[in-house]
């Protein structure tokens, strides 16, 4: 049977199976898993605290930086009951849960281990269940006589965290992105210790391609959306090089606070961004005049997402200009193997077929539009 002729019974099987995808593919931003930030203080006769800002849900469920989202995770069910719990009651799981953490934050100073305790901790009210919140566990330790060095390192169950210490005259020591089980390093008690721009620059470069492969879902649709236009390079250069200089432009004055807009606002238009381009495939089969203004339109969505993303992890101000380039590296290379990736899937072997926009560009459009449609709405609080 030809192509053409199998394609009126194609549809409607295709059409339903977009459908059953679309109800169970997960969202990627209502429970997103962001890396605690975990301030160490000197204070006085040696006196330390750590304050750590954590997703008390998450950690007490397993549920780590491996997934963008915990409705990834097939603990989500876990995570949601205790998400719905009062302050209180979260409290007291947390406080089964206490001897865990404790052996899973390691602190030495001059390779002695630190005994850290439990200060307090402090968890808001239950709020929107549909976005995380953040809780603050205080522990409190004394260093050795004398010390000259600290190695902090968080177990790799419990994820990504971001180690800031300060002396007890309020000086910034140290500061870096730790990945999941890394150890911070020497860091010397005497002075202020530089991280290497070449290191500050792969650690960056890595969180921002890791924000696109593999858990910028809304990101790479939209990428992948502009691909399915047509599979000439010309066309995919312009929307590309529109939709970079946008997400670098309101990037950077996101980071630095000139322009922000609650994640709130940003999201559900980010999913609105990935409906019209796909929409706009499914009438066109080339590039417009005005598409590329509405990909740098839509870029500047997307950049205020990715700010959005390095306010999180807690960028400090003296790394703003080297984590910002780095990180907007990190993405581009990202998006650069999400596009070489539909080259290699489906653009170099079938762009040239007659029925290529018929069988690939309209279903997968069309496929794309309706994820990005129920993310809207979830978003905007339609769909819980």
């Amino acid at each position: 049977m030809s192509t053409t002729a199998a394609a009126p019974q194609y549809w409607p099987r295709l059409i339903l199976a977009l459908l059953l995808l679309v109800l169970t593919i997960p969202c990627g931003v209502a429970h997103e898993i962001r890396p605690a930030i975990i301030d160490l203080k000197i204070g006085e006769n040696s006196r330390i605290t750590l304050t750590k800002r954590v997703n008390l849900e998450a950690l007490l469920t397993g549920i780590g930086s491996e997934h963008k989202d915990t409705d990834e995770s097939d603990k989500a069910a876990v995570y949601n009951r205790l998400r719905n719990l009062l302050p209180a009651q979260l409290e007291s799981e947390f406080n089964t849960f206490l001897t865990q953490l404790l052996a899973g934050s390691s602190l030495r100073a001059d390779g002695v281990p630190v005994q850290l305790a439990l200060l307090r901790v402090s968890i808001p009210g239950i709020g929107d269940t549909a976005l995380a919140r953040d809780s603050i566990i205080e522990l409190q330790g004394a260093l050795p006589p004398a010390a000259k060095t600290l190695v902090w390192r968080w177990d790799s169950r419990f994820g990504a965290n971001v180690l800031r210490v300060d002396s007890d005259t309020g000086q910034a020591l140290f500061t870096a992105y730790l990945q999941a089980g890394q150890a911070s390093g020497s860091i010397p008690l005497g002075g202020v210790v530089a991280q290497s721009t070449g290191d500050l620059f792969f650690d960056y470069l890595v969180i921002g391609f890791d924000h696109i492969l593999p858990k910028g879902t809304d990101h790479i649709l939209f990428v992948i959306g502009l691909f399915l236009l047509n599979a000439r390079i010309s066309s995919l250069l312009w929307q590309v090089s529109s939709f970079t200089l946008a997400h670098t432009l309101t990037l950077g004055l996101g980071i630095y606070g000139i322009v922000q807009i609650p994640a709130a606002v940003v999201e559900p238009l980010i999913a609105a961004s990935i409906v019209y381009v796909c929409v706009e495939n499914l009438f066109c089969d080339r590039l417009t005049r005005w598409r590329p203004l509405v990909v740098f339109i839509f870029g500047l969505l997307h950049g205020l997402g990715f700010a959005g993303v390095l306010r999180e992890i807690g960028l400090s101000p003296e790394h703003f200009l080297t984590g910002l380039i780095a990180f907007n590296v990190g993405v581009e290379l990202g998006q650069l193997t999400v596009i070489a990736g539909c080259f290699a899937t489906v653009g170099l072997w079938f762009s040239r077929s007659d029925w290529y926009r018929r069988l690939i560009t309209m279903p997968a459009s069309l496929l794309i539009a309706l994820i990005g449609g129920y993310w809207f709405f979830e978003r905007v609080g339609f769909i819980s």
